[in-house]
């Protein structure tokens, strides 16, 4: 289980270019990585254009954005082509970071029990560590609770 005030997990993986995208490489930086179902759903879609609509925000607190999901490259490439978004996606057919983060879970949808990622966001520190847990969030408010959060500091 994924604690605040525990060193984050850490993972490599490809981002919408295929480029290797590692936690390691944003130590000194605040990050926000939320993790979130499929790309093209209604509510995964309204969380990556909530977090567009107010990036320019999170830029100016010098925090980076990530979001992770066990889409495909391809399909980071073109759900952000599509809403145009200006953060990064990150591909984890895998599992890796997705396990890793404790976000991998049973969900019950319609009477039906299934494993899925549960939506949630971490806000990580200049060094690495976990600052902030938000799960089971929603698509919609994600985004300006987090800037709240960040604001309060």
């Amino acid at each position: 289980m994924v604690k605040e005030g525990m060193k984050a997990p850490e993972f490599t993986l490809p981002d919408k270019d295929g480029n290797q995208v590692s936690l390691a490489d944003f130590l000194g930086k605040k990050l926000v990585v939320y993790f979130y179902p499929r790309d093209n759903t209604s509510g995964c879609a309204k969380q990556a254009c909530a977090f567009a609509g107010v990036y320019k925000e999170f830029e100016k607190l010098g925090v980076t954005v990530i979001g992770i999901s066990k889409d495909s490259v391809k399909s980071h490439r073109n759900f952000a082509s599509k809403y145009e978004l200006p953060f990064v996606l990150l591909s984890d057919p895998e599992l890796k970071a997705i396990q890793a983060y404790d976000v991998w879970q049973e969900k019950k949808m319609y009477g039906k029990v299934s494993m899925g990622v549960v939506r949630s966001s971490f806000i990580i520190d200049e060094k690495g560590m976990i600052e902030k847990v938000m799960e089971k969030v929603k698509p919609d408010t994600n985004a300006a609770e987090i800037l709240k959060y960040l604001g309060q500091e």
